[in-house]
């Protein structure tokens, strides 16, 4: 069963001043499922990523042409807003960047910003959050506790499940694991696969391994065009492009 599209891209081009990162892309992704892009360094990934919560808004010499729309809805309508758009598709960094406050305080804060005080409330959407980010039991006996005393591998569960908290419908993962070691990049990995029942997650990474044990549908980049797209296994056993597979094979990248 074909799952319907919760992003998609049509013909999105991309400059940061005189410099193009983005070339002629067009890409769907379904909804409760996982799709990785892939690609050497500078393909245009992370920007690509950075499109669909706005993030590129933030830097003044970005500019961008073409469709992103989200749930059939152009991303960058002017009655759209930003804010209410971040709630909705939510992003996990590269690196943890928990805020220097409490573990109770970090999963709590996108929910004050949106309204919500009762403190009955709070404390479910804090147990529910860190349950869904495989976090609780480790660290519901210390909620008051530093978020920054944590380790790397359980500060990123905490940025997922701060990412969580707001009730998210998409997440983006910017190389979630680049820094984590390889038990806690299990542990994000085994997390992002019980994601995607509830969730449409996209996650770019470095690791094609990671990309073939997580990903339902796989994107190529290369020099800022999405060279090939499809079905993960169909991309990493069979793909259509000799670029694709010249990457994969390691004969360049």
């Amino acid at each position: 069963m074909e799952h319907s599209a919760v992003i998609e891209t049509q013909n999105v081009n991309l400059w940061y001043g005189d410099a193009q990162a983005l070339k002629d892309v067009s890409v769907s992704f379904p909804e409760q499922s996982i799709t990785a892009l892939i690609g050497p360094s500078g393909c245009g990934k992370s920007t690509l990523l950075r499109c669909f919560n706005r993030m590129n808004d933030l830097i003044p010499s970005c500019r961008i042409e073409g469709g992103i729309s989200y749930h059939g809805t152009d991303m960058y309508a002017p009655s759209v807003d930003p804010v209410r758009l971040r709630k909705k598709v939510g992003m996990v960094f590269q690196r943890p960047n928990p805020f220097p406050k409490s573990i109770y305080d970090n999963i709590t804060y996108g929910p004050r910003m949106h309204g919500i005080r009762d403190r009955r409330a709070l404390d479910e959407i804090v147990e529910e959050s860190l349950k869904k980010a495989a976090l609780w039991d480790e660290v519901k006996d210390r909620l008051n506790a530093s978020a920054m005393g944590l380790s790397g591998g359980q500060q990123q569960r905490l940025c997922i499940a701060r990412t969580l908290a707001v009730n998210p419908d998409v997440i983006l993962m910017d190389e979630p694991c680049s820094a984590l070691d390889p038990i806690a990049t299990a542990k994000i990995e085994s997390l992002m696969k019980e994601l995607r029942s509830q969730y449409t997650v996209i996650i770019v990474t470095h690791s094609m391994q990671q990309a073939a044990r997580v990903s339902d549908y796989t994107g190529f980049m290369y020099m800022g065009e999405l060279i090939e797209t499809g079905k993960t296994t169909k991309i990493f056993e069979n793909p259509d492009c000799e670029l694709t597979n010249n990457y994969i094979t390691g004969r360049f990248g």
